[in-house]
């Protein structure tokens, strides 16, 4: 399909009738077309999603490695604990419970744990609502990356200043990578999780981004102010309007209750 082909079926939220056909490199490079589409008609990006860090769901999907895709001005949402998203012209969306850094900073040329930290100024729950063109939610990872990353809404919650926690990476992400989750529809646990799900922590698992995203020719570095969500804690989960999910994150991140219409 065409660039433009596959930003009407985002827009309308319509099926694809065939998979993409490309590999890993065509798929990057044909979703950087659809980015430049969105941002010639208007739309401004606001960050990255990262897909696929939770190692727990790899058999689930046929997907064996991170992908990722790019959050917009558009998709993204912010509350304190509590918001309310539409799933009008998503296709196929399910609900992933995670955890969003906002960058501060470019990060330096080869990061590690304690430089890449340095350029983050908070962390937040999230629920970032994540969609499939492809019927049955099957798919290969070129499918995946072609379709913005699977990436429909992001709503985060509440922001923790990271200067109140640990400034020493290690420590940092074994906060967070120890931190559980317990997952709630309209009040019956559904899921539960942890940090360490995603790539052994939130932290390892921007570090990989980071890395991956200056391998992709012509894809644009992180920027101050830029969100990154880093993969889901849990399984991935169908929703649908009338709903009400909670996801019960320990500390340092705070709860977050999402309705949908």
């Amino acid at each position: 399909m065409t660039p433009e082909q596959l930003l009407a079926h985002s827009d309308a939220g319509t099926p694809w009738t065939e998979p993409s056909g490309l590999d890993v490199a065509q798929a990057y490079e044909r979703a950087l077309q659809v980015r430049a589409l969105r941002i010639a008609r208007g739309e401004t990006p606001r960050g990255y999603k990262v897909g696929f860090t939770n190692r727990t769901i790899w058999p689930r999907y046929g997907v064996y490695g991170p992908i990722w895709g790019t959050v917009w001005d558009t998709t993204l949402s912010f509350c304190d604990e509590a918001g309310e998203l539409s799933l009008a012209r998503t296709s196929q969306p399910r609900l992933e419970p995670e955890c969003v850094f906002g960058m501060k900073a470019t990060p330096p040329a080869a990061p590690d744990l304690d430089s890449l930290l340095a350029c983050v100024e908070w962390i937040a729950p999230g629920f970032e609502i994540v969609q499939s063109h492809m019927p049955d939610w099957k798919f290969d990872a070129a499918d995946t990356i072609t379709d913005g990353g699977l990436h429909a809404r992001l709503l985060v919650g509440r922001k923790v200043d990271v200067a109140t926690l640990s400034r020493e990476g290690a420590a940092f992400d074994a906060l967070l990578a120890a931190a559980r989750i317990t997952l709630t529809r309209n009040g019956e646990p559904v899921d539960t999780g942890v940090g360490a799900n995603v790539l052994d922590g939130p932290l390892h698992a921007l570090l990989h981004f980071v890395r991956a995203l200056r391998d992709c020719p012509g894809a644009t570095d992180l920027q101050a102010g830029d969100v990154v969500t880093t993969g889901t804690w849990t399984d991935a989960w169908p929703v649908a309007p009338g709903e009400q999910w909670r996801a019960g994150f320990d500390a340092p991140l705070s709860p977050l209750v999402v309705r949908f219409t």
